[in-house]
């Protein structure tokens, strides 16, 4: 009887299983009890791994809504992707929600095959930078700005001195290679399926979906659960692989941040930047 049980067990093929890893929110170091959205490598190494060493595993599947971030964190998460994906010979598809803009194409880049709704937002493939001058604000209240460094670009773009324009130059250099980064990137990612000039694709704008498509900067309109019974067949088992802090953590790291009002302002700050990021694109 005990063959026959482990014959049938031989036999029966186990379904296939593709792993969903979401990739949700702003992108960037985390730090801060209102930063709750964030997505760094830190975070992330440890569902990635996961994802890809689930048993039966025959793809990974990335949900993707973001509107981007840091581009360092962008080029991380993208590159450890890539490895996992090399190590293990898995494909990897990325699926756009929302909007996978800036960052968050950079991160849609690192799959095989690229999918979106049709009225999804992406692109973006370009760099910004975000500031404010409060030197007019801090002269009207009689308030005296004072600040020393050793290095004469050590306090470039300061706030609350008048902007000149050798830091903007500087800084437009700065911004100049690391957009020369994101396009080969993506040059790299989707090769002769690009369909846009450089100058279309490349000047910062955005796209639905269907506009996207016609560019090449996606592969197909679709869903994931759609297109991986599609690929699979309707066995398939779509796992999903949560990340993020333990609760435990999360309640140790606000207890310690409780007292500190210099935090609190930084992660009120970043807050506001992350709706600013969203609202762009009226989300």
């Amino acid at each position: 009887m005990l063959n026959k049980v482990l014959s049938y067990l031989r036999l029966r093929k186990a379904p296939p299983v593709v792993a969903v890893v979401s990739l949700t929110g702003v992108i960037g170091a985390t730090g801060g009890p209102l930063r709750r959205d964030r997505l760094s490598l830190a975070d992330l190494a440890p569902s990635l791994e996961r994802a890809f060493k689930l048993p039966h595993l025959s793809a990974v599947a990335l949900t993707i809504n973001s509107p981007g971030g840091s581009p360092v964190q962008s080029a991380l998460i993208h590159t450890r992707i890539r490895q996992l994906a090399e190590e293990t010979d898995v494909q990897v598809f990325a699926f756009t929600e929302d909007i996978a803009a800036s960052g968050g194409y950079w991160l849609a880049c690192a799959a095989d095959q690229i999918f979106a709704d049709a009225s999804s937002i992406l692109g973006s493939i370009g760099v910004v930078y975000q500031g404010f001058g409060f030197q007019d604000l801090i002269t009207r209240y009689g308030v005296e700005r004072r600040i020393h460094t050793m290095g004469t670009r050590k306090a470039m773009l300061d706030p609350f001195q008048q902007e000149k324009t050798e830091d903007v130059e500087r800084l437009q250099a700065i911004q100049a290679d690391v957009h020369e980064a994101f396009k080969d990137l993506v040059r790299t990612s989707r090769g002769d399926r690009l369909k846009g000039s450089a100058e279309e694709l490349f000047n910062g704008d955005i796209w639905t979906g269907r506009q996207a498509l016609q560019l090449g900067l996606i592969d197909a309109i679709g869903d994931m659960r759609s297109v991986m019974h599609e690929y699979f067949g309707d066995e398939v088992k779509l796992v999903a692989v949560r990340h993020g802090k333990g609760w435990l953590r999360q309640r140790l790291k606000l207890g310690a941040q409780r007292d500190d009002s210099g935090l609190w302002a930084d992660s009120a700050l970043a807050a506001i930047e992350e709706r600013l990021m969203w609202s762009r694109f009226g989300l």
